[in-house]
């Protein structure tokens, strides 16, 4: 089950990014976490497997666990998703793909005429998954400048 992140998700949502290898020393998860919630907050989504399959709504209800997590934006000109992961274990389920999916129509709905993500160089794996849904190298150098620093 996909749903909008709640403040009681942080932890296990840096748990997650951090297992999957997403968290720079530069980024303080939990600073980008409290920024994203001032700005679109309903575009931070989360995927939970429920705990107990004999109450498929205990993840509506907050129970589960979290598989999942993604942010997405959208400024007037481009949408962004940054930092999706999926637990290891079930990256190649379709998971991935269905948070991208739920992201594009939620951006669609607002007006995004283009989504753009970043992918570290020499991540081919996941370069070859944004490639199977239909993204592209835009041919394009990516450039940042640390306005306010995290350390």
């Amino acid at each position: 089950m996909i749903r909008q992140f709640v403040p009681d998700d942080t932890e296990a949502v840096v748990s997650l990014w951090e297992s999957c290898g997403l968290v720079r020393p530069w980024n303080d998860p939990r600073k980008d976490i409290a920024r994203k919630l001032t700005v679109q907050p309903e575009l931070f989504l989360v995927a939970i497997e429920p705990d107990d399959s004999a109450h498929p709504d205990s993840a509506e209800r907050g129970g589960g666990t979290l598989v999942g997590a993604g942010m997405a934006g959208f400024d007037g000109h481009r949408g962004w998703v940054n930092y999706l992961a999926v637990r290891p274990d079930l990256q190649g389920s379709g998971l991935g793909r269905t948070f991208m999916g739920e992201f594009e129509r939620r951006l669609t709905a607002m007006g995004c005429p283009k989504l753009n993500l970043q992918v570290r160089a020499g991540n081919e794996q996941v370069i070859g998954f944004y490639a199977a849904l239909g993204y592209a190298d835009d041919q394009t150098v990516s450039m940042g400048k640390r306005l306010i620093p995290d350390a």
